[in-house]
């Protein structure tokens, strides 16, 4: 490598400097100029190149060409007579021609090497092989595609005989005839097919400078003509699809301009396709957007759109998705469905599932109905209670839904497969209840079956067991029951062998069994292992926003009972059942609706408020003060006033329950056993039955 010393810093030794700066064969070890501040000068300290202000001082034998940019003729002359004789002294000027020629010859030596890549990247790109002759008939080309077929490298190919590469071609010929040969069946060394073009290369002289074959793997094309074929197959197979479909389906452009209808479109919109096939995506839309529009402008798929369409003004609901293939948008596609007959759709399958519910006796958290914060709190408890094996306690006065939430607790829990036994602790005798619930050995007592008897909890083994009314079990009962609790086993009546069980115990009151700890009729040990999770469902009264929601599905209900076809409540009734208190709770208002429907004409559609009963709040608010005023007339004193009242109430609400003691129990808020001693008492047992 020669040095250079370059003297004169301005722009022209700036320009100098930057061209040499490139150069693999020219090493600059300093440049020289009397003003320090010169962009050369500058330039070549920030490249750590020497710079100096007295040329003289460098003058040594690594010094093989100076190049004087100066200008002064002075300085050239001086430089001149110091160098050494193997020294080489180039004024400015000619440096300056030669590195530009080099530069130039740079610069055309790299546009020839990216000319050369561009055509090897296009040559190479192609999925068709290639293969150039000169006219020695070796061959100058060989693209990664004939590599692929014929099964030789690139390398191994250029600058052989074509026959050396492909025996058996044809391209020498083409050499002799000058004539191209197209479309012509060949097969390679290897055994494969294929299809080539040979071509003849004569320049505009008439020279010829060779021949190229371009040629393709005939597999290819007969896998696309397969391909083809099967298209067209799966065509008319989506053709049929979607003209057989009950859906109404229409596919537009990307423009917009619908292209496609099936015959459930027309039915569904009345549109024929004159009014739809090349017209804008608007042309069928009565109410709302185009939805076709909004896909095409977004790209993104638009569900559940509704809108009115056609000269009907059908009522519908669209799902519209882009057609985008290979990252190009083709159009969209958009699906109609009839609401009216998804309404009727939704109603046959509620009307279905109520009927197997109701066979099947079962309820889920579905049916607890109720969007308030104190029904969606005691719903949210529920189902984290049955998640867990712990022992649920249901809270709440009669008629809330106890036994529903019971339900929905089994049928949520991972037990919902097994059996589901409930239990009304109040309506069963103290003298069968124990034998009921843990069963007996055969001879425990006089009219025992032979072998003994399975109570429920072996029953309800691996399942569910609801105990409705637990605060009215005896204090004997509720020991056993603790000890299913707590051991997890049971002891038959009459039985001295423990029987191993595991069911979960869902427990239910209306009492009050703080009351009934303090008062000695209600175990604080099995009240403990009771309430490991409690969960207070709400009266009717504190969450009264739910009324119209529950009107709605016990309307649905009657309807079936009853064979009628109320739609609902007119805002007048709806102000009235709202402004009650409930204390029936959702029972009574099943209640209420049942009695209005049952005297309303056949041809009303809306309970109105003369269709309602005269609520029990304004009864007691009239006829109470009536009855004692009646009594105290008749000099009853205050013992035979009260008598005479607690008899008369007992009647009444008998006979509103229809003779049903327990409904009537738990209206009075008194065990059935209290029941049955006021009702024989008053002698009440023959009016209870009209």
């Amino acid at each position: 490598m020669q040095g250079v010393l370059i003297v004169g810093a301005g722009k022209g030794g700036m320009a100098i400097l930057k061209i040499l700066k490139e150069s693999s064969a020219l090493k600059v070890i300093a440049v020289i100029d009397p003003n320090e501040n010169a962009p050369g000068m500058i330039f070549a300290k920030n490249e750590g190149i020497q710079t100096g202000t007295d040329w003289s001082l460098f003058l040594d034998e690594s010094i093989d060409i100076i190049i004087e940019v100066t200008g002064n003729q002075d300085v050239f002359r001086q430089i001149r007579d110091a160098r050494s004789k193997d020294t080489v002294l180039i004024p400015g000027s000619v440096a300056y021609l030669i590195a530009t020629l080099l530069d130039e010859k740079e610069e055309l030596i790299n546009k020839l090497t990216n000319q050369s890549y561009f055509h090897d990247l296009i040559f190479n790109s192609t999925d068709d092989g290639m293969v150039v002759i000169d006219n020695n008939e070796m061959v100058i080309l060989f693209n990664r595609s004939a590599e692929r077929m014929v099964g030789i490298k690139q390398g191994d190919a250029l600058g052989k005989h074509v026959f050396d590469v492909i025996p058996t071609s044809q391209l020498p010929r083409i050499l002799e005839t000058r004539r191209m040969e197209a479309n012509q069946e060949l097969v390679l060394h290897n055994g494969l097919k294929i299809i080539t073009t040979r071509i003849p290369m004569v320049g505009e002289d008439g020279h010829l400078y060779g021949a190229i074959s371009i040629f393709k793997d005939i597999t290819e094309v007969v896998n696309l003509a397969e391909e083809i074929t099967n298209l067209k197959e799966i065509q008319t197979m989506l053709e049929a699809i979607i003209q057989s479909s009950d859906d109404a389906i229409s596919v537009v452009d990307e423009s917009g301009k619908g292209l496609l209808i099936n015959p459930a479109y027309t039915r569904i919109t009345g549109l024929t396709q004159e009014r739809v096939i090349g017209q804008p995506a608007t042309a069928d839309i009565s109410e709302g957007e185009s939805m076709h529009l909004k896909v095409l402008q977004t790209r993104r798929a638009v569900r559940g759109a509704k809108m009115r369409v056609g000269p009907n003004e059908k009522e519908v609901i669209v799902n519209v998705a882009p057609v985008i293939v290979n990252g190009k948008l083709k159009g969209s596609v958009g699906v109609i469905h009839d609401v009216s007959e998804i309404q009727s759709l939704t109603k046959e399958l509620s009307r279905a599932r109520q009927i197997i519910r109701t066979l099947e006796a079962k309820y889920t958290f579905e049916d607890i109905i109720g969007v308030s914060e104190e029904i969606k709190l005691a719903v949210e408890q529920a189902k984290l209670g049955a998640k867990t094996p712990a022992t649920v306690l249901l809270r709440g006065e009669s008629g809330t839904g106890k036994e529903l939430f019971a339900h929905a607790i089994h049928n949520a829990s991972d037990r919902k497969y097994n059996k589901f036994i409930r239990v009304n602790c109040a309506a069963i005798s103290e003298s069968l209840l124990e034998s009921e619930l843990f069963g007996y050995e055969e001879g425990a007592f006089s009219g025992a079956k032979r072998g003994g008897k399975r109570g429920l909890f072996e029953e309800a083994n691996n399942g569910s067991i609801f105990l409705d009314e637990i605060g009215e079990l005896n204090v004997n009962i509720q020991a056993k029951l603790l000890r299913v609790l707590q051991e997890n086993e049971i002891v038959r009546v009459g039985g001295t062998k423990s029987i191993p069980i595991n069911v979960r115990v869902i427990a239910a009151t209306n009492v009050n069994l703080e009351k009934g700890i303090a008062a000695g009729t209600f175990r604080e040990d099995l009240y403990y292992r009771l309430n490991r999770m409690p969960i207070q469902i709400p009266p009717l009264r504190r969450r009264k926003s739910d009324i119209p929601s529950l009107c709605e599905r016990l309307i649905h209900k009657i309807n079936q009972d009853y064979g009628r076809n109320v739609e609902g409540v007119a805002n007048e009734a709806m102000d009235a059942l709202m402004n009650y208190d409930w204390p029936g709770n959702v029972r009574e208002l099943e209640n209420i609706l049942g009695r209005a429907i049952i005297f309303m004409h056949f041809n009303d559609t809306f309970i109105q408020s003369e269709h309602l009963p005269v609520m029990l709040a304004e009864e007691e608010k009239e006829t109470i003060p009536k009855t004692a005023q009646s009594m105290y007339d008749q000099n009853l004193d205050l013992q035979q006033m009260v008598e005479k009242f607690e008899k008369d109430m007992i009647q009444s609400v008998l006979e509103q329950n229809k003779g049903n003691k327990t409904a009537a129990a738990k209206q009075l808020k008194i065990s059935i056993r209290n029941l049955y001693y006021k009702i024989e008492k008053y002698q009440l047992a023959n009016n209870s039955m009209q």
